[in-house]
């Protein structure tokens, strides 16, 4: 990709970092104005050469930027989006990484108005990343492969559009659109419910009066459930919270299934038992490749 720009990085973590070394990378990105509220992860990043220069705030980060990414937990979306406003040149096409859309969407009409600087956000989700947080897990090819949603709105700009576009796909990723409300309601129910599930099961045992001797008996399958209750509990928290609506629903309709399954299990009726656990087996193994894939 050529024409690189300058980016303006406000949020220096895994996301963040392996974004900005990702574009950097793929030449979508020639130089990098990074400010994280944390010093320590800005010290990382400059060491690591993820970013140029550290910004003294977010103002600093965005003054000259060409492209500006938030990477920011979306509890602080709103936030930050109103010092991006105060500062982002008007030509500057924004963008965001976080795990919900209708709350930032509406933050950012909040912050940006609803004229041409609104048209210039650019709402997206890379779907990627790892249990461990910290810009020193990051990795310029986090995102070779994986799916990157965008969730434009009527009033944003085709080029903004195509300009994050043209960056995610030089990175190797597969880039979709799809309708805001849809994807709150899908990844409430493929991602925020399983972080939820994951940390909840793992905090029940750890408080557990046994609980340190049940951990020292887990296998593989535990692992593997419980691998995303590594996560940020802040970042997590933020999500749960902003798309609680979704996430309520799905969880609802899990506990339902739950009740039927402790229903089952203290009755002995092995028939429901087995009946629910094929149309999960079935399933899994349906579409096992496609999780396998990313």
């Amino acid at each position: 990709m050529t024409g690189g720009m300058k980016l303006g990085l406000i949020g220096v973590g895994l996301i963040g970092g392996s974004l900005a070394a990702a574009w950097r990378a793929a030449g979508a990105v020639t130089s990098v104005s990074g400010y994280d509220i944390d010093p320590s992860a800005l010290t990382k990043a400059r060491s690591l050469g993820i970013i140029d220069r550290v910004a003294q705030d977010v103002a600093d980060a965005v003054a000259d930027a060409e492209v500006v990414v938030l990477a920011v937990p979306v509890g602080r979306m709103a936030a930050v989006l109103t010092d991006v406003a105060a500062a982002v040149p008007a030509t500057a096409v924004i963008t965001d990484v976080g795990s919900t859309k209708g709350d930032v969407i509406a933050a950012a009409h909040a912050a940006l108005g609803t004229g041409s600087s609104f048209g210039r956000f650019v709402p997206g989700h890379p779907i990627a990343g790892r249990e461990l947080p910290g810009v020193e897990h990051a990795d310029a090819k986090l995102f070779n492969g994986k799916l990157v949603i965008l969730t434009p709105t009527e009033q944003t700009q085709p080029e903004a559009v195509a300009t994050i576009e043209r960056a995610w796909s030089a990175t190797g990723a597969r880039v979709e659109r799809m309708d805001a409300a849809e994807h709150d309601r899908v990844f409430a129910a493929v991602s925020h419910l399983p972080h939820l599930l994951s940390f909840a099961l793992v905090a029940a045992i750890a408080a557990a009066p046994d609980g340190e001797r049940k951990f020292g008996f887990a296998g593989a399958g535990f692992r593997d459930f419980t691998r995303i209750a590594a996560s940020s509990p802040v970042m997590w928290r933020d999500i749960a919270l902003a798309n609680r609506s979704a996430l309520g629903t799905e969880l609802r309709t899990y506990r339902a299934l739950l009740e039927q399954l402790q229903a089952a299990i203290d009755n002995g009726d092995a028939a429901t038992v087995e009946r629910v656990f094929d149309v999960a087996s079935r399933a899994r193994r349906r579409h096992g490749k496609t999780f396998d894939a990313e």
